[in-house]
């Protein structure tokens, strides 16, 4: 795949459907969500919609389509917790492993150090061996672009009739000063 063909952009809600016809695939034929229902378009625009008011929602369009989409969330819930977020990416079946992630990860980080956030997080399910549903490729994948492993859960996902683990993993974008910018929302760089 010609990366230059690939534009990264800002989700809007009118890419809802295209974007959960990416993700839909994921829920119900692998355990790399651990999610087990589709969302409706209606709950999958509004998370769209709560994610845009701080974070970045990227999407990378080839041809005027859709291949893939990237965002950031909270990592915890309170104040002390601003600098550091969570990130999550899905690239369309049949393009993957051809540079769509990476692109998408950079523009991410790029802008959520422009908003003074400096920790990403990835939560990621993680198999005891490769199966059908599962295979150790996102960990490798983040592994690649500078992620460490923190953290690993044993056996706490259970989809598709077996136990999964979960593995966090981090990396720095910026330095720690010691009184930190303040974060700023996605809509204000």
């Amino acid at each position: 795949m010609n990366t230059n063909e690939i534009k990264i952009r800002p989700a809007t809600e009118a890419d809802a459907a295209e974007i959960l016809s990416i993700y839909a695939p994921y829920i119900t034929d692998t355990a790399i969500t651990f999610e087990y229902d589709v969302p409706t378009l209606e709950e999958f625009t509004g998370r769209i919609r709560h994610t845009l008011k701080k974070y970045p929602y990227l999407v990378a369009v080839r041809d005027s389509e859709i291949i893939g989409y990237a965002y950031a969330g909270a990592f915890y819930g309170r104040a002390a917790y601003d600098w550091s977020a969570e990130t999550t990416i899905y690239v369309k079946k049949g393009c993957r492993h051809g540079g769509v992630g990476k692109l998408l990860y950079q523009a991410l980080e790029t802008a959520l150090k422009a908003q003074n956030i400096i920790n990403l997080y990835a939560c990621i399910g993680y198999p005891e061996e490769d199966d059908e549903y599962l295979t150790k490729n996102s960990k490798q994948f983040h592994e690649h672009l500078g992620y460490r492993l923190i953290g690993e859960f044993r056996k706490c996902g259970y989809k598709f009739g077996r136990w999964y683990h979960m593995v966090w993993m981090e990396k720095m974008i910026g330095e720690h000063p010691e009184k930190p910018e303040q974060v700023k929302r996605f809509s204000e760089i």
